[in-house]
């Protein structure tokens, strides 16, 4: 068996949850799908239980005698608009509960009414289920690299998807083929059929498109093989800002280049990083437009899907708020927009200063990036994927690396079955921590909380809010949880959650607070920890599930140095 597959394998047959393997390259054709199911025929050949979820062959021969002797999962057949269409059928997949899944094209869209819109969704509910799944993925599906790639081939990708799909995933597999060989196998005619190859040879298959792909994908692999070997040997956090935030304005152009340059240049200096909305008095939900709003949410949503920790505050003074938040976040980078707006005469004969200049006028000992967001691809864009562009020190801790103490306890846990106001939960949630740990001062806990929320809502968006202060006189972090089936509101802006986290931390260290923050953010995101906390019944269930997410992220931290798993990924991308 090759290293490949042996390496897989080992995760294969020490995780109890299921396992993700990503073959990666930087265009169709390149032989994604033949290395999956070359893995497959050797786990097959190994005594493994390896089933076909679904493999698109697009009519190679070569790919197609692969699937020899292989079992099919039959997929699930849709009419649509008068159309029949086939797609993966997860829930026979999961019935069927093999040992490893063969999933083709990890951002494929799915058929509308389907179980879920996106195919990776599919894919982590069969993880979820125990299954090990082995997929495929181009490059330019990655959400982050959206506008790169735009701006590399002109062409506007539509199927992208999270990236921590890739970030999360146990392995990664670089597919690799030269330019020159990559467009002869176009020609022969063993990529697309005859009547799409002269198009795609002129367009999207040009050779300086295929280039920079290529560089983008050898980028990223070497990133994440970066990522993953210094995140077990960060023992200690740094006592000097590391964080990265984006300044998000409901007025701003093209708010999603800033968010997907931030979530970049967080993942290249190995930093946890957040997104920062000031509301000011003139932008309450009553002051501005239905398009406005929707524009801003739909720009809040996108960074909770690139990973970013979401935060809403309100003041009328947004310079002076984003430094509040940056020397409370330990923030040591802020990626702000310039919009091109030119500010009135009136206005610069008074003398007031534009925001950006005041920011770096204010901001000591705090690097300002000014990205210039009225045309994509412009200035730290384009230069973020330039080799000058390297971590050489570990400045940030990423949530998955270390599991915060807090979290490997029993937490405090409270079911609702009536629906609260958000009050009454913090309040309750509270008395429970306090419960359970004596020294906690319960008054003095409170005014903070409320002082806290007071400054912006603590709603993160995806059905979580995260109550939170830093409090004097406490020695360790506490964390609770409260599960409301049917939902915790927020009379001010109308939001409704239904999981609640509240966390207190020391004033001293300020990292304390920071990580666990961040880690909790990050559990968060998980749409299959926020399933199975909802359909959790008492305390313990809810604990039980928790300690099985972080052991997930603690066999992350541990694959990555003493499983050895990132040494096959090293050896995967030294074959090329």
């Amino acid at each position: 068996m090759s290293h490949r597959a042996d390496s897989f394998l080992q995760l294969v047959r020490r995780a109890q949850r299921g396992k993700l393997k990503i073959y990666l390259g930087y265009c169709a054709g390149v032989g994604k799908t033949y290395q999956m199911l070359l893995d497959g025929q050797r786990f097959r050949e190994d005594g493994i239980d390896v089933v076909v979820g679904l493999v698109e062959t697009h009519g190679r021969p070569e790919t197609e005698c692969l699937l020899q002797g292989m079992e099919v999962i039959p997929r699930r057949r849709v009419v649509y608009r008068g159309i029949e269409i086939s797609d993966m059928d997860a829930g026979a997949i999961m019935a069927r509960r093999p040992g490893v899944v063969l999933v083709d094209e990890l951002a494929h869209t799915n058929v509308p009414g389907s179980r879920n819109p996106k195919r990776y969704q599919d894919v982590e509910e069969i993880l979820a289920a125990g299954i090990h799944v082995i997929s495929t993925l181009n490059i330019q599906h990655l959400e982050s690299l959206y506008d790169t790639v735009e701006r590399i081939t002109g062409v506007r990708v539509r199927e992208r998807i999270p990236d921590r799909m890739v970030t999360d995933a146990d392995q990664i597999v670089n597919v690799d083929l030269t330019t020159e060989d990559l467009r002869r196998r176009l020609e022969e005619g063993k990529v697309y059929t005859a009547d799409r190859v002269e198009t795609a040879l002129t367009h999207f298959f040009k050779p300086s498109n295929l280039e920079q792909l290529r560089e983008l994908t050898l980028r990223e692999l070497a990133a994440q093989i970066d990522s993953r070997r210094r995140a077990p040997f960060a023992d200690e956090t740094p006592s000097s800002p590391d964080q990265v935030m984006v300044c998000l304005s409901s007025r701003g152009p093209n708010s999603e280049a800033l968010l997907r340059y931030a979530s970049r240049l967080a993942g290249r200096l190995n930093r946890n990083w957040y997104a920062l909305y000031v509301r000011t008095w003139s932008e309450s939900p009553a002051k501005i437009d239905a398009e406005t709003q929707r524009v801003l949410s739909n720009a809040l949503t996108l960074a909770q899907q690139l990973g970013a920790t979401v935060f809403t505050y309100k003041g009328d003074d947004v310079v002076k708020t984003i430094l509040q938040f940056a020397k409370e976040y330990r923030v040591g980078h802020i990626v702000v927009g310039r919009s091109g707006r030119k500010i009135p005469l009136w206005k610069r004969l008074s003398g007031k200063t534009p925001l950006i200049q005041r920011l770096v006028e204010e901001a000591k000992g705090t690097t300002i990036v000014v990205l210039d967001t009225r045309e994509v691809g412009i200035g730290p864009i384009a230069q973020l994927e330039k080799p000058a562009m390297e971590a050489t020190r570990v400045i940030g801790l990423p949530a998955a690396a270390r599991p915060a103490i807090a979290l490997l306890k029993e937490t405090a846990v409270l079911i609702w079955d009536e629906p609260l106001e958000k009050e009454t939960a913090m309040r309750q949630l509270l008395a429970e921590c306090c419960r359970r740990d004596k020294t906690l001062p319960e008054e003095d806990a409170w005014q903070a909380l409320t002082q806290r929320e007071q400054q912006g809502s603590t709603f993160l968006g995806e059905d979580v809010a995260l109550p939170h202060a830093r409090l004097k006189g406490v020695e360790h972090a506490v964390v609770g949880l409260g599960l409301a089936k049917q939902g915790v509101s927020e009379s001010a802006t109308g939001r409704s959650v239904r999981i609640v986290f509240l966390l207190l931390s020391p004033v001293s260290p300020p990292e304390v607070h920071v990580r666990h923050l961040s880690l909790i953010s990050r559990l968060s995101q998980q749409p299959l920890l926020r399933q199975e906390l909802l359909a959790a019944r008492t305390a313990g269930e809810a604990n039980r599930v928790l300690k099985g997410h972080m052991a997930d992220f603690e066999f992350q931290a541990a694959a990555a140095n003493g499983g050895k798993t990132d040494d096959g990924v090293q050896a995967d991308l030294d074959r090329g």
